[in-house]
This record gives C-alpha cells, sequence and structure tokens, in this order.
C-alpha cells in the first residue's frame, strides 16, 4: 500500500510532464494554426553502407544540432529527411523523386557518387531545388547547372599540387594509375594537361577495373616495370588502393628507385585502409589532401563526434573524422544560415504542376518557391571560422583550400610540406603573406620506398625489357668519325671511332648501366639513299632508341627527337685549293700596285714635273736651253725624285713647297711598294683560287659535299643549282675532285662542317686553304626520342667527358697532332696595293701643285701689268692708223 507522500510525488511528476509536453508539442501544433513557426524540409541522400556516409550522417546530425542550440527561439525549423541511396544510381534517383514529390523539400544534401549526383542535379534544375552535394567529379559542371552547388572539392583541384611535386623533383614522365570509373576518369584530362604546363609526360596511363582481381592487378604492375618510367599517380578508391600495393610490394615495385603520389581521396581516408597493408606495402608513399587548419573548435566537435558516432553505429568498429565529415557540418552550416535569412520571404511550399490526366512522377514534382532564393544566399557563402578552415563557396563552387603533402612512414603519415596556388610549396603554411617557419628546403626529409632518403631519378632502363637500341650510320668513309663493322658469322656489330669512343666514355659516366646495342643504318650514294634525316627520324618511327654518329644537331630535327648537349665544335666552311707560287714570276715586281695606282703615279710624276719646269723655267738657267733639254728635264727631274737623285738646285719658294709635299707622297709610295714586294718574294702565300661562294655561283663551279649531309640544303637555300653539286664519302676522294677542278670532273670547292675539314686540311695542309665565312651551327650531338628521361643525365655526362683529360687522349687518338700542319689555318692573303689606299696622299699632292701654279700665274701678271696694258695702248693705236 503506497503512502500519500509517495502518491503526491507521483501526481507531481506527472503535472510536470504535461507541463513539458505542452511547451514542446504547442510550436509544432502553433505551426498548424498558422503561428510564426516555419517549418523547412531538408532532404539528405547518403550511401549508409558506406563508411565516409556514416561519418557525414553524424556531423549532419551535430550541424543541426548546433543550429537548433544557436537558434533556440527562432521561427524557423530545419526538418532532416534522410534516405539511403544503397550504393545504387536508380536508389538515388527514387529517393530524390520521393523527396521532392512527397516531401517536398527545399534543398538536397546528396548523393556522393558522381554518378547518382548527375541525375538528381536535373531534378533539382526542374524543381528549383539546391543540390548541394560532395561529389568531386569534374564532369559535373557548376556552370552547365544553375541549382548546383559542390560542397567539397573537385578532384581536378589537386592536379596542380601533383604536379609542383613532380617538377619539384624534376621528372620527365609519370604514369597515371585509375580506376575504370567516373570517379577515376574524371581526374585523367586535368592531370595531364597540369603536368604537360611543367612539361612532364604522361608516358602510360594504367586503368583498373573495380572488379578486378588479384592476378589481373599483378600482372598489370608486371607490365609497368617493364617500362622505364618509375613515378606512378595513384587514384583510386581504398579497397582497390589497397589491393593495389598489396601486389605492388609482391612485384618487388616498392623498393629504391621507385615514387609512388596518392591524391586526395585516397590520403584523406587512409585511416580506413588495413594498418598492416600500410606497414608492409605503403612505406615511402606521397599523399597530397586538403589541409585542415588545428583549433580549439574542431578538437572540441571531434571529442563530440566520437561520442555521437558510437550513439548511431554501435557495432562498427571506430573510424576516424574525415575531412569529408567536416565539409558536410559546414554545407548544412550554410545552409542553415541561408534558410534563415530567406524563409521568412517565401513560403517553403511547391507550385503545383499543371493539373492533366496521365502525370508521370517527374511532371507532377511543381517547383520550388523558396528553391531560387536559397540557392542566391547558398552559392556565395562564406563561412569564416568553419571546421575544415575558411569555408568558401563562390557561384557555386567550393574554393580550393591549401594542401598538405605528407609522407607514409610506419603506421601512419607525416606532413613535409604544404601547397597552394599562389605560393607553390612551402615547408609551413604561410601566414599573412609570411612563412610561419623558415626554412632552406621546401619541403622535408621524405623517406622514399625502400626505406632509402635518395630522391628517385624517377625512369631505369629494365632489367628484364629490352636493351637501348642504337642506331649508326654506314657510309664507307671519314672512319676516324665512325666506322660499322659487322662480323660476317656472328652479324655482331662493332663501332669504332671518335665518335663511339666519345659515346662508350659518356655511358661509363652515368651513374648506372645502361645496356645497347648498335643497329646499323646504310647511307649510300644513289638515288634512292637514305639519308642522315631518315637515320634520324627512325626514333620517331620507335624503331631506334638513340642515334650515334657525326649527326648535326638541327632545328628541324630537333621537332621529332631530343638531342644531347654538343660534343664537337660548330660551323660550316668552304675549302679551295691554293694558287701556284708566283715568286717564280717574271713580272712580280709589278704586283705590288694595282694597275690604276701604276697609271695614276706615272701622271702624277708627269705633272709634277711639269708644275716644277712652269715654276723655275724664268728664274732658273738649269731649266732654259733648247726644247728637247727643256721636255727631258721635265721627266728627269721628277722621276728623279723616286730615288731622290735630283741634282739641280730649285730658287722658287713655289717650288720648294711643292717638292717638299711631292717627296713625302714618293716617300710614302716607295716604302709601300717595297713592303709589298717584301713580302710577297719571301713570305709564301696561300693564296685561294675562289675567296667568296658567290664565286663559285657566277663562275658555275661544281661544288663537293659529303654523301647524306644537311649542307646541300644549305647551299640550296643560297641559290646554289642542286645541280651543281658532286658527293664524295673519303678524304681521298675530296683531294682527287679538288685537285681536277670542276672542268676535269672534280670541283672547284668542298662544302663541309668543321670536323671535316679540319680533318681534311691536317692532311693535305699546303694544297688547300680555308676561306669565307664560317657558318654557324650547333655540332654534333646524340639524339633520343623525345621526352626520353635520359637526354639531361647524357648531356650532364658529355659535360663531365669534355672537360676532362680524357676528351683530349680520344681526340689525339683518332686524329693526332693538329699542329703538324702550320699552314693550314693561314687565312690572310697579300694582294696588290689599290689607288683607294692613296687617293688622300695623291689629293694633297695635287692641290699643292695647283695653288703654287695659280699663285705664281697671279703674281707674273701682277708684276708685268704695265707691259701689259703698254701693248694694249700701242695696240689700240696701230689700229686707229690704219683706219
Amino acid at each position: 500500500m503506497r503512502s500519500p507522500r509517495c502518491h503526491f510525488v507521483i501526481l507531481f511528476i506527472q503535472f510536470v510532464s504535461i507541463i513539458s509536453f505542452y511547451h514542446c508539442v504547442m510550436p509544432i501544433r502553433g505551426e498548424e494554426n498558422k503561428t510564426s513557426v516555419v517549418k523547412v524540409d531538408v532532404g539528405i541522400i547518403l550511401d549508409l553502407e558506406t563508411d565516409v556516409a556514416k561519418v557525414m550522417h553524424t556531423c549532419i546530425l551535430l550541424a543541426l544540432e548546433d543550429y537548433r542550440a544557436s537558434a533556440n527561439r527562432s521561427a524557423i525549423r530545419i526538418v532532416p529527411h534522410l534516405r539511403n541511396s544503397k550504393k545504387d544510381d536508380v536508389e538515388a534517383a527514387s529517393a530524390a523523386i520521393y523527396l521532392l514529390k512527397d516531401v517536398q523539400v527545399q534543398a538536397i544534401f546528396g548523393p556522393q557518387m558522381s554518378t547518382q549526383t548527375d541525375f538528381v542535379i536535373d531534378l533539382g534544375n526542374r524543381v528549383k531545388v539546391p543540390i548541394i552535394s560532395p561529389a568531386a567529379s569534374p564532369s559535373l559542371s557548376v556552370k552547365e547547372n544553375p541549382f548546383f552547388i559542390r560542397g567539397a572539392l573537385p578532384s581536378s583541384s589537386q592536379t596542380k599540387a601533383i604536379a609542383a611535386i613532380v617538377k619539384y623533383y624534376d621528372w620527365r614522365e609519370v604514369v597515371i594509375i585509375y580506376e575504370d570509373s567516373s570517379y577515376g576518369t574524371g581526374i585523367v584530362p586535368h592531370l595531364t594537361n597540369a603536368l604537360l604546363e611543367v612539361n612532364t609526360l604522361v608516358s602510360y596511363r594504367s586503368v583498373i577495373s573495380p572488379s578486378a582481381n588479384d592476378d589481373q592487378i599483378l600482372k598489370e604492375l608486371y607490365n609497368l616495370n617493364t617500362k622505364q618510367t618509375r613515378v606512378f599517380v595513384v587514384h583510386l578508391q581504398p579497397y582497390l588502393a589497397s589491393r593495389l600495393f598489396l601486389k605492388a610490394k609482391e612485384a618487388e615495385m616498392m623498393s629504391s628507385g621507385y615514387a609512388w603520389i596518392i591524391t586526395d581521396v585516397l590520403t584523406s581516408l587512409l585511416d580506413s585502409v588495413d594498418h598492416s597493408v600500410i606497414e608492409s606495402s605503403m612505406q615511402g608513399v606521397l599523399g597530397i589532401k586538403p589541409y585542415i587548419p588545428r583549433s580549439n573548435e574542431l578538437s572540441n566537435f571531434t571529442k563530440r563526434w566520437r561520442k555521437r558516432f558510437r550513439e548511431e553505429y554501435p557495432d562498427m568498429d571506430p573510424v576516424e573524422l574525415n575531412v569529408f565529415g567536416l565539409w558536410a557540418y559546414d554545407s548544412i552550416t550554410a545552409l542553415a544560415k541561408a534558410i534563415v535569412e530567406v524563409a521568412t520571404t517565401a513560403i517553403p511550399k511547391f507550385k503545383k504542376a499543371n493539373a492533366r490526366e496521365n502525370l508521370t512522377d517527374l511532371d507532377a514534382l511543381g517547383t520550388s518557391e523558396l528553391g531560387s532564393l536559397l540557392l542566391d544566399s547558398v552559392q556565395n557563402t562564406v563561412l569564416k571560422r568553419g571546421l575544415s578552415g575558411e569555408f568558401r563557396i563562390i557561384k557555386g563552387e567550393l574554393q580550393p583550400s591549401p594542401y598538405v603533402i605528407v609522407n607514409i612512414i610506419g603506421k601512419g603519415e607525416r606532413s613535409v610540406g604544404f601547397w597552394t596556388e599562389k605560393d607553390g610549396i612551402s615547408y609551413k603554411p604561410k601566414m599573412n603573406s609570411k612563412t610561419a617557419k623558415s626554412i632552406n628546403e621546401p619541403l622535408g626529409a621524405i623517406i622514399w620506398p625502400g626505406e632509402s632518403t635518395i630522391v628517385p631519378r624517377g625512369w631505369e632502363i629494365p632489367t628484364s625489357g629490352k636493351r637501348l637500341r642504337v642506331g649508326v650510320p654506314v657510309k664507307g668513309g671519314l672512319e676516324q668519325f665512325i666506322k660499322v663493322e659487322i662480323d660476317a658469322k656472328t652479324q655482331a656489330v662493332t663501332a669504332t671511332g671518335f665518335i663511339p669512343d666519345v659515346f662508350r666514355e659518356v655511358i661509363r659516366s652515368l651513374p648506372y648501366a645502361v645496356p645497347y646495342d648498335f643497329i646499323p643504318f646504310p647511307i649510300e650514294h644513289i638515288p634512292t639513299s637514305q639519308e642522315y634525316d631518315d637515320l634520324v627520324y627512325k626514333i620517331s618511327l620507335k624503331e631506334y632508341d638513340a642515334v650515334v654518329g657525326d649527326v648535326t644537331i638541327l632545328a628541324s630535327r630537333s621537332k621529332y627527337v631530343d638531342f644531347t648537349l654538343p660534343f664537337s665544335e660548330s660551323g660550316i666552311s668552304v675549302v679551295v685549293p691554293v694558287k701556284d707560287d708566283e715568286r717564280r714570276n717574271a713580272w712580280i715586281f709589278l704586283k705590288p700596285l694595282k694597275s690604276e695606282l701604276w697609271i695614276t703615279t706615272g701622271a702624277f710624276f708627269v705633272f709634277i714635273g711639269f708644275v716644277v719646269w712652269v715654276l723655275e723655267h724664268r728664274v732658273n738657267q738649269e731649266f732654259r736651253g733648247p726644247k728637247h733639254k727643256q721636255v727631258g728635264m721635265i721627266f728627269w727631274f721628277s722621276f728623279s725624285t723616286l730615288v731622290f737623285a735630283h741634282r739641280e738646285r730649285v730658287t722658287s719658294n713655289f717650288t720648294r713647297f711643292v717638292l717638299i709635299v711631292w717627296v713625302f707622297v714618293v716617300l710614302v709610295l716607295t716604302s709601300s711598294y717595297t713592303a709589298s714586294l717584301t713580302s710577297m718574294l719571301t713570305v709564301q702565300q696561300l693564296q685561294p683560287t675562289i675567296t667568296d661562294l658567290n664565286d663559285l655561283i657566277k663562275n658555275g663551279e661544281y661544288v663537293g659535299c659529303q654523301k647524306g649531309t644537311f649542307v646541300k640544303d644549305i647551299l640550296k637555300h643560297m641559290k646554289f643549282d642542286s645541280s651543281k653539286f658532286r658527293s664524295y664519302s673519303t678524304l681521298e676522294e675530296y683531294n682527287d675532285a679538288l685537285s681536277r677542278g670542276s672542268k676535269n670532273g672534280g670541283v672547284g670547292a668542298i662544302v663541309d662542317e668543321l670536323p671535316y675539314l679540319r680533318l681534311f686540311l691536317n692532311k693535305y695542309c699546303r694544297k688547300y686553304i680555308m676561306v669565307g665565312p664560317t657558318y654557324k651551327a650547333a655540332g654534333f650531338g646524340f639524339a633520343f626520342s623525345k621526352g626520353s628521361p635520359l637526354v639531361p643525365d647524357i648531356s650532364r655526362a658529355v659535360l663531365q667527358v669534355m672537360e676532362g683529360e680524357l676528351m683530349n687522349k680520344i681526340i689525339q687518338k683518332w686524329f693526332g697532332n693538329e699542329t703538324d700542319c702550320p699552314q693550314k689555318d693561314v687565312m690572310a692573303i697579300a694582294s696588290s696595293l689599290t689607288l683607294d689606299s692613296f687617293k688622300g696622299l695623291f689629293l694633297i699632292a695635287g692641290v699643292s701643285a695647283g695653288s703654287a701654279l695659280l699663285l705664281f700665274l697671279l703674281t707674273f701678271l701682277y708684276h708685268h701689268r704695265e707691259i701689259l696694258c703698254t701693248d694694249d695702248v700701242a695696240e689700240a693705236r696701230d689700229i686707229s692708223n690704219s683706219v
């Protein structure tokens, strides 16, 4: 039997319960009675069979709780309606139709998968309901779908960060391993373009089916291992990625020399990968993921989230909070903020579709009156203190945040750097344009696969793959440069000469072994012959991996191959025969002066003699006498000044002035004549028969070239007639052709590259000479396929060999001592003196003599003016008398 006191307590508790129920229920009933409380329905579509969806679901529940706590007295109540899409596109579509038609939600969060989201977006556009989806596929366009708002970063936003890592380590080629699904294929074109911007090629794309078994994955990995590239970018879901790395470990591809980069989804969900897989098969992997700054709010929320997650999913193994959950929290928070702003301005109801018979579910959806207002608010929203950091949605697109670069070590990951589009790679995130911690290296120390601290080179010559196929020219001449021999029994190819020796030393200088085989390429002088361009083009046809030979680096060839740095001197020049020795010519004494200079000098001798005679004739007895004596005096006196042998005294100051100038002119002329004649008689002159290429064109001379050379193309550009070309392959043929000349079946000149001409002149230095300008060329280089990772290493090795003493030994071995022929480089040619060199002297002498003669005549007329006047008067009288 109960006591009265106990009965009273029970009645009091019931009374309090009734009062509490009344206060809780009245707002809802007040809504039905058209009070100020507004209910806004929001749909949520998630794949609750996935861990990520369960994480987001818990975050959404907490976001709604936080909204209700902050808006305790608000007249707006957000009612969530959760639907499970069960990893099925049809289920997702059915859920969306139910939410829009039956519940009439004003916004939908989800779905996660891109294929599911694509259809739901179309529904949202039709009924004007915002769709906030965490789907990351770049194929879902915000611009093309006005009611689509992306609540997560698109997978394309990470491509520049991956490209920056590849550029930082100077990797020239990568392999992309991606899932054969909309999730995997969406990133490929964006990642390829980002890598191209940093001059990196995607050498291979490996597609892994989500349904692939372990044997198929292992087979694909073995295929990748036969290729040169050792840098792999993995874009797979966690379950498929864990199987891939287990098999990569089995294929010995998680060892030193390999580099693996995983994308943001896998890095962010790394806790969902089995720890045994991480410890055994993912050590040394690099990954990137969005950067989440630490804060007290995030720390407190994480504790709340863990507690709530255990309550919602008590039978599930614990998982960690990830960035997708934080984005879901911030998205719902932004949506709630927008609902509060616009819900009081419009009724959260649908306009019904036009009533007609046989309406389908899609036709009966109607349109939302609140959706357009919500869209305007949500698609441009900023949460300065979001749990994921600064949560900014601009024009419906979540704006990129910094990416953190992590290195997988032990059971987890370690941050080694950050990337932002503005600042690139840095060791610490930048705050207010200043780095939080200064450090010399942009990235921290990284442990690579195989516990190596050495940065992978990015490529290897696979031991199980093919050897390097090296094409070499076979032309039967100039064997000092390259000579190719084929063993008749074994068919083994042997290459000797300067160029093969340089190539061997370069390969030995590499820090790794590069096995190679020489493959002969015949170059014969026949109308259908193959030339060096054909040899180089074989690389782009994948018939050769490289070409080693006397191949000149040309712009036209670099369009389809990559050349190393040159290992020889560059330039194109001309060799012609020298003229016979003119010292044995009986008239060589006339050679120092050109004919016009001889004539001008003789004329001035006569002119100066005449001027002296005019000036001295009236006052000097030695210049008087019979006419033949006076004429002889003119020539004698003038020419005697040539050797300063004139003995006649002069009395006129005008004459003295003229002789001073003239004697100086004679001194200069005789000194120049003596020097030129001395040079011609004492110094052997290698005077060429032709001094310029234009002379060859004018004279119609034949020109000799090497077989298969590009020099013919250059001569054609210089307006040479191609019918005047003759091809040769040996130094002896060069000598024979030049000796015979164009008229006897030979050539007037040899046009070739400097290395060949140096070798030719070293052997025939006293018969030929190099003339004309040297036309620039890039020199000899080794050719490789476009984008070959060998090119940078080979180029560095070329420099190393050229800077050492070894290069001099190779040159001495094949070309000997080039100083044995001192005359081969004599380019100066003594020529006759021309009038142009002495025009100034003759002008001075002519003006001096002319001025003296003019002054003499004026003085003479002045002194005899009375006589001239008397003669005029007498003549006038005679005329008058006669009249």
